[in-house]
């Protein structure tokens, strides 16, 4: 397995969606595990749909990651010659010929079929056109493509290393175009020629396009393409509904994951658990041991279902993981941004140290602690000022916690105000969001006893005054 080869290639048609990513991790682990080179190839040969800043998003996405590739990226956009050059060759070789079939023509023909009980697909009408004939058709001015000519009888076949034996009759598959009028390459012919060029050992992704191997074997073989890579076609990722997971469920890109604070250990780990597992069952992993365990047939057949909060759960033990100065550094570039010349280092290292036991994200870590950086605009937000508002007995609450804040000893122990609030007959529990709110200007964040001391007495006290006017 020395000489594995193994390529991820996905289409620049927006960013990179956690689904892609995942079949590029896979390759990447693959391809690390048996010391195996990996490829980075851009199917950019769409030019309506493809940008230039969703090229470099793919790759700034991947390094991210930590993914990182040993030859490319490859653009497909710049081997169009390759790929007309290949079906030259079909041409000459009879393998493919020229159809001049309009869209209109094909929908009519399609339409017929169906409405006489037969199977709808391209009926083969310019298979067998004369020269003659074909030339009329140019002196028409009618454009063309060129389709490739599947074998009347028989049976395509191939193994899946996840799936096993896959096979279909080839009755079953039309011919189908390979260069579209204006000269541009169908993915079936640039993927064959590309996979035959760059020696492919091993063709990972998605299940999605198990189907479409018939016909890329098929044009390898009429390439001379010589033995066929070998197949692992992966679980989809689906949203919890079973649908495709899309943004309707929320965040669906690795760019908006790392807007949203996740971590890239914590996204990488998450995305190699999906549809694969550690022989020994543990979940969290680094990537060495991700490459140390990874192997295809420990890949399931079923879907693998995403969810947002073992995400987030696991998110939160990559940032546990973290030393304090590591955490400093990954999100210092937020926390001066937030808060510019207002953040006061030694408390936002200690408000780190604090709200790295109980945060998600490092988004949510930062925001967590703006109240710690706000004076003449700290506010209450409204929703909880209604909490507030609505807590029982609160003006009594805010008095007796006023005077306890005013006169105990300044360490976090002694700012316990459950006894206060014991004293008072109440349960913390339903007290508590509104002390939280006049401290942090939240119903809750982090824990409040800490945040009154990293407040100072005289700002903590201000706070908690403040909303007791408020309430009149």
């Amino acid at each position: 397995m020395a000489d594995v080869r193994v390529r991820f290639s996905p289409a620049p048609t927006g960013d990179l969606h956690v689904g892609s990513a995942s079949t590029g991790l896979f390759n990447w682990l693959f391809g690390r595990h048996h010391g195996g080179t990996f490829i980075l190839r851009i199917e950019d040969t769409d030019a309506e749909r493809t940008r230039v800043e969703w090229i470099d998003g793919i790759q700034d996405a991947l390094r991210w990651m930590g993914l990182d590739w040993d030859e490319g990226p490859v653009l497909q956009s710049g081997r169009i010659d390759r790929y007309r050059a290949a079906a030259d060759r079909l041409l000459a070789h009879d393998h493919a010929y020229p159809c001049f079939c309009t869209e209109g023509e094909v929908k009519a023909r399609n339409e017929a079929a169906l409405a006489t009980g037969h199977t709808p697909g391209y009926d083969g009408h310019c298979r067998d056109l004369t020269p003659e004939q074909r030339a009329a058709f140019v002196a028409e001015g009618r454009s063309s493509v060129v389709r490739f000519r599947t074998p009347d009888t028989g049976i395509s076949r191939f193994h899946d290393v996840i799936r096993g034996d896959v096979e279909v009759e080839w009755s079953l598959i039309h011919d189908f175009v390979i260069l579209r009028s204006d000269g541009s390459p169908i993915f079936f012919l640039a993927n064959a020629v590309d996979d035959i060029e760059m020696d492919i050992t091993h063709v990972i992704r998605g299940e999605d396009l198990l189907d479409t191997t018939h016909r890329v074997l098929a044009l390898r073989e009429a390439l001379g393409g010589g033995p066929q890579p070998v197949y692992a076609h992966l679980p989809l990722i689906l949203a919890a509904d079973r649908a495709k997971l899309s943004k309707r469920h929320g965040a669906t890109a690795v760019e908006e994951f790392r807007a949203r604070g996740y971590l890239p250990e914590a996204l990488v780990n998450y995305l190699a658990l999906l549809g694969w597992s550690a022989a020994d069952g543990r979940e969290i992993l680094t990537k060495e041991e991700l490459v140390a365990e990874f192997e295809l047939e420990r890949v399931t057949h079923a879907s693998a279902v995403f969810d947002p909060k073992k995400l987030d759960w696991m998110n939160g033990q990559w940032i546990r993981r973290l030393t304090l100065d590591e955490l400093e550094r990954r999100v210092w570039a937020d926390a001066t941004a937030r808060f510019g010349e207002r953040l006061d280092t030694g408390v936002f290292r200690q408000a780190l140290a604090i709200a790295q036991e109980r945060a998600t994200t490092t988004v949510q870590l930062v925001e967590q602690m703006d109240f710690l950086f706000l004076d003449d605009d700290f506010a209450i937000d409204d929703g909880s000022w209604s909490k507030l508002e609505s807590t029982e007995r609160v003006r009594e609450v805010l008095d007796a916690v006023v005077a306890h804040v005013d006169s105990c000893e300044w360490e976090v122990d002694a700012l316990d105000l459950r006894g206060v609030i014991d004293g008072l007959g109440l349960k913390a529990r339903a007290v508590m969001p509104a002390l939280y709110a006049a401290v942090e200007g939240r119903a809750q964040g982090l824990p409040l006893f800490d945040s009154i001391w990293l407040l100072g007495r005289e700002r903590a006290l201000g706070r908690l005054r403040a909303a007791r006017r408020r309430l009149g």
